[in-house]
């Protein structure tokens, strides 16, 4: 794993060749997690005019206590952020992939600051983010069309980068913002529902958390669609799995 700094070579070469001058960048967290939501950083800049910021890598490469004293920098440097959750109920109703673009549209349609994004990076190459429809001209003659409930995604251009946390500062920077805000979810959910460890393990399926579910049974905050504990050999469970995606 490369130890490099991200920059902003992607997002200046994206805003070239579109003629964008807005780029938005988004990344998740929570989504091979057995309890939580998925939740989707957001943030959108002008790579031109955006200086370097110190310190800033991909969530999974800094300390909690480094991700928490870079968040502020982070707001301060974008022209608008956001970060955007769908539930483990709404994991189970949609599916993992559904889920995911609710989160992101969340993130953007709440985003804090009045920037809108021309084009979005996203890491990966998945792209979940994008609406799975896009408006017709007979659409837009359709009273209410456009309104907030008949939108699924975001209706820009959305290009996919792998490792993108590690190479885009941008995507880095919506990362440790996605992870600052669930972490703290997870803590909170941890009073009510201390047996499952969620303040150590954040709802990711370790050993201690899989026997708090096996002795406690699932709780409202755990996906019930994905497999919740070790399959037990011979036994048939129709339950859906870890990291599935409907």
């Amino acid at each position: 794993m490369t130890s490099t700094a991200p920059t902003l070579e992607h997002e200046l070469a994206l805003a070239a060749a579109g003629g964008h001058r807005f780029i938005g960048a988004a990344d998740e967290v929570g989504r091979g997690s057995l309890a939580g939501p998925v939740s989707v950083g957001y943030v959108v800049i002008d790579p031109d005019a955006s200086p370097q910021l110190p310190g800033v890598r991909d969530s999974k490469l800094l300390s909690a206590a480094l991700r928490h004293e870079l968040v502020p920098a982070i707001k301060d440097w974008a022209a608008s952020w956001g970060v955007g959750h769908a539930s483990a109920a709404e994991i189970d109703a949609l599916g993992l992939v559904p889920a995911l673009r609710l989160a992101g549209l969340r993130a953007a349609t709440f985003a804090h600051g009045v920037q809108e994004a021309d084009a979005v990076l996203l890491d990966g190459n998945l792209d979940w983010l994008s609406a799975t429809a896009q408006p017709t001209l007979l659409d837009s003659l359709v009273p209410g069309f456009g309104a907030t409930q008949d939108i699924d995604g975001l209706q820009i251009p959305v290009h996919t980068l792998i490792k993108g946390d590690l190479l885009a500062l941008s995507i880095a920077a919506a990362s440790i913002l996605a992870k600052v805000e669930r972490d703290a979810l997870m803590d909170g959910y941890d009073v009510s529902y201390p047996a499952y460890g969620w303040i150590r393990n954040k709802g990711y399926g370790t050993a201690a958390h899989r026997a708090g579910i096996a002795e406690h049974g699932a709780c409202e905050y755990h996906r019930k669609t994905w497999q919740l504990t070790p399959k037990v050999p011979g036994k048939n469970i129709e339950s859906g799995g870890e990291g599935k995606t409907p």
